[in-house]
């Protein structure tokens, strides 16, 4: 495992796993990106006003995310992809990126359902696959703000059923991002702003 090469920073305030020697290839071929990933990181924080907030849409966590990310350059990204055999043409589609940069691609699952991981990891192994990207990102819920859900008593909001760390891992655990390189975060609650 690589995750020693995070700064002691995110390793302390995310829940850190990697596949397949994610973290060494992202320093290593794509510093940049890897330099962006530990930028948005470092500077985000879970406010309270973020976490309260209805639903409807992209929340703002989500938000604030997508645009520490875009600033630097991230974009979001659909692949138009399709199978030919002879001349037979069959078309492939994939599910959008939330954010892309340079083989690197970066999904965004705050409150989402957890299938929402099924299809995210489905998508990382069919773009490795294809040489389209090279390492698959996600940043997600540790199953540590629950307690904290509670106090707000938002647990209701946020539920079982959504995105959480302990929904993802058997995921990625039992194959579903093939053989694509995987790096995840699960946002903890040492990020919290009460007064944000």
């Amino acid at each position: 495992m690589t995750l020693d090469l995070l700064p002691s920073s995110i390793r302390t305030n995310y829940e850190v796993h990697e596949w397949k020697h994610a973290c060494a290839i992202l320093k290593t071929d794509f510093p940049q990106e890897w330099g962006n990933i530990i930028t948005v990181l470092t500077g985000f924080r879970l406010k309270k006003s973020h976490i309260v907030v209805g639903g409807g849409g992209k929340t703002k966590v989500a938000q604030s995310l997508d645009t520490a990310f875009t600033d630097l350059g991230w974009v979001e990204k659909k692949f138009y992809t399709k199978i030919q055999v002879d001349e037979a043409v069959m078309e492939s589609p994939t599910h959008k990126v939330d954010c892309f940069k340079n083989q690197v691609a970066l999904e965004i699952e705050w409150s989402n359902k957890d299938p929402f991981y099924d299809r995210d990891l489905n998508n990382f192994r069919l773009l490795f696959d294809l040489r389209a990207i090279s390492v698959g990102v996600i940043v997600t819920k540790a199953d540590e703000l629950r307690g904290l859900f509670e106090e707000l008593e938002i647990w209701e909001k946020y539920g079982t059923t959504t995105t959480w760390m302990s929904k993802l891992l058997p995921r990625i655990e039992g194959g579903g991002g093939g053989g694509c390189p995987l790096l995840v975060f699960g946002i903890k609650k040492s990020l919290f702003e009460e007064n944000a």
